[in-house]
């Protein structure tokens, strides 16, 4: 059976999404080159000659992830203002959802915190986590302590989906349900 030939940047898409789910399973210290060539269909060799390194691949893919967060947040920010602008933050919490329902997404982003210590890794990591505050600040014009919180709950809430206390197949806790109900409760 032969391949069908595919253009690089269909190739690049491929080992992307091979990198989030070995880099979501695996984390950035434990995943090999080789395991994301596999998952992708490629050789290591041509994995390398695409991205560089194993470190340019793991940032590649955690931009991919924080550029899925920030087009969740655009859209519903956009949604949100043709209504009532008062109304775009909690419609970006709200389409957070959206981003939690991903595991591997929702992982990397976690494992790319993890890695922020490694000096090759962490200024893009602390970059693209200020561009996201930023972003949120300008679509929103929210005070920063809105936006903190915001985002602290968001991080609340990606920690409490990776341990799969909420989502679809959220294993039932109670600590968790109280912390859902008192966020709720106080529209967060």
């Amino acid at each position: 059976m032969t391949r069908a030939r595919m253009k690089a940047s269909e190739r690049m898409e491929e080992v992307l999404t091979a990198a989030v789910s070995a880099f979501a399973e695996s984390g950035y210290a434990a995943t090999k080159t080789d395991e994301i060539a596999r998952r992708a269909g490629v050789s290591q060799p041509y994995v390398i000659r695409l991205f560089q390194s194993k470190q340019q691949l793991f940032l590649a893919t955690l931009h991919r992830v924080c550029d899925r967060i920030e087009e969740v947040f655009r859209t519903a920010a956009a949604e949100a203002a043709t209504t009532d602008p008062d109304e775009i933050l909690p419609a970006m919490g709200h389409a957070y959802k959206i981003f939690l329902a991903d595991r591997d997404l929702l992982l990397v982003l976690l494992h790319g915190f993890s890695a922020a210590s490694d000096p090759a890794i962490g200024p893009d990591v602390r970059d693209r986590y200020g561009h996201m505050y930023n972003m949120i600040r300008e679509t929103t014009g929210a005070p920063v302590s809105e936006v903190r919180r915001f985002m602290a709950t968001g991080m609340l809430m990606t920690v409490m989906a990776a341990m799969q206390v909420v989502g679809p197949d959220a294993i039932e806790t109670t600590w968790a349900t109280e912390m859902l109900d008192d966020l709720e409760a106080h529209g967060d």
